[in-house]
């Protein structure tokens, strides 16, 4: 999120003095970084839990809407110069499957309704087990006949490694004169009498550092709830946060990734939280193609992979106490459903998997950690307080400080939201300057191929 703004901000305004300051040695070392989320361009296509209603697709098409924001962007820099598409975004078409007679009719149901909305209008659905073969051939390997079956298919799906696309959009802000401070990490945001801000922290070496400035942006991931409340600014009053982690399994076999070109998304388990629809994916990282299979829930009370395990009591205030208990009473199914993944064994998790795949080897996978989320609660007018789906924009001090709170689909939203906060927040001309760079890319074709070229 950070790098994106810092991108928008250094293209649209040059007179602006952008510095980015980051708790690690390295950029990307969190959320972003390529494991520690599930690398897929949320583009609506495949993420069942955003349609629980099959005659309903307002949600999917919103997000594609932000998705192609976000293409948009990408290509603009790209034909520009100043990224290098090859590095961060490859074609994968998107797949969703189900199992079960109840399965196939929702899917025939959710097809139908959005194949007539033109940006999911060359979307396919079958329920033949041969055509699925040829979509997605470890999807049958080895299952046997007679399983209800179905599945949709979305030629235009990306996977994305959101580590390398940050240090890229990093790289566009250190060439237009901004700075990135890494080792600086964030302790403190105090208003000035003059409306600014200092912020202030320590280094990686053990000293202290503060930068003044007339605006803020918090995109500190799970710590941003936290850094907030010390800004002391009242829109965050009665918010809360819930951590929830995901582990994955992970191969690099080469007969299985030859095999499999695709993102497969199912159906979530009962209970389980919106980022914990199962999927069965190609990657690219660091230029090498790998299947990854998950999330599996995790728990800890750290809000960030590398944090504390005290993160996340300091964000309890006497305001938001009332909101959490009321977000976990009215959410016992996913109590339950994080005590199940608790406890289940690595080969029962595998069983999962083989459910997506049946003849998989669970000795050619490996279970790794992946990213620490921290899942909004958000104050309800009764005054009690729910779990939220998404991300949520949280702008103070008459618009000179803003943070973003919440989970998935996150970094492939980053650049609608981020538009959204300049346009709020920054001058006109600003705003302007970014709706023609927008503007530039605003052809779909012209933008698929700008990106994607002949890997597609």
């Amino acid at each position: 999120m950070s790098a994106t703004l810092g991108s928008m901000l250094a293209v649209s305004d040059p007179a602006l003095k952008i510095v980015v300051l980051e708790r690690f040695d390295e950029v990307a070392a969190e959320s972003s970084g390529p494991w520690n989320n599930a690398g897929t361009g949320h583009s609506g296509f495949c993420e069942l839990n955003y349609m629980p209603d099959p005659t309903d697709g307002a949600k999917p098409a919103e997000i594609a809407r932000q998705y192609r924001q976000s293409l948009q962007w990408w290509a603009y820099l790209a034909r520009e110069g100043l990224v290098d598409p090859t590095q961060f975004i490859h074609s994968a078409p998107h797949l969703n499957v189900v199992f079960g007679a109840d399965g196939v009719d929702y899917l025939r149901a959710r097809h139908r309704t959005l194949s007539a909305d033109r940006m999911f209008d060359t979307m396919e659905f079958t329920d033949d087990p041969a055509l699925i073969a040829q979509w997605a051939p470890l999807l049958m390997d080895g299952r046997e006949p007679g399983d209800p079956i179905a599945a949709t298919r979305q030629d235009r799906g990306t996977d994305v490694d959101f580590g390398a696309l940050t240090k890229a959009l990093l790289d566009v802000v250190v060439e237009r004169g901004g700075q990135v401070r890494t080792g600086h990490e964030v302790r403190d945001l105090t208003r000035r009498s003059d409306g600014g801000w200092t912020v202030a922290g320590t280094t990686y070496d053990g000293g202290r550092f503060a930068v003044d400035s007339q605006r803020v942006f918090v995109g500190a991931g799970g710590f941003a709830l936290r850094l907030l409340q010390k800004a002391q600014i009242p829109e965050v009053r009665g918010y809360a946060v819930l951590p929830v982690g995901a582990a994955f399994f992970r191969t690099a076999d080469d007969d299985a990734v030859a095999r499999h070109d695709v993102k497969v998304y199912g159906q979530a388990e009962f209970g389980a939280p919106p980022m914990s629809v199962p999927h069965l994916d190609r990657r690219f990282v660091d230029g090498h193609g790998y299947l990854m299979f998950g999330p599996y829930a995790t728990f800890s009370t750290k809000l960030l992979r590398n944090g504390s395990l005290t993160d996340f009591f300091t964000t309890l205030r006497w305001h938001n106490l009332r909101a959490i208990a009321s977000a976990a009473l009215h959410s016992l199914d996913l109590v339950r459903y994080l005590i199940g993944q608790l406890a289940a064994r690595p080969r029962r998790k595998f069983a999962v998997l083989q459910r997506f795949w049946p003849n998989a080897e669970f000795n050619d996978w490996e279970l790794i950690p992946g990213g620490q989320r921290a899942q909004l609660v958000k104050p309800s007018p009764g005054g009690g307080g729910e779990l939220q789906q998404g991300t949520e924009l949280v702008v103070g001090g008459s618009g000179t400080i803003s943070g973003l709170l919440g989970a998935s689909p996150g970094a492939s939203t980053a650049v609608s939201v981020m538009a959204d906060l300049v346009h709020r927040t920054f001058p006109a001309e600003t705003a302007s300057a970014l709706d023609e760079a927008f503007a530039a890319c605003s052809d779909q074709t012209a933008t698929a191929e700008t990106l994607l070229g002949a890997r597609r």
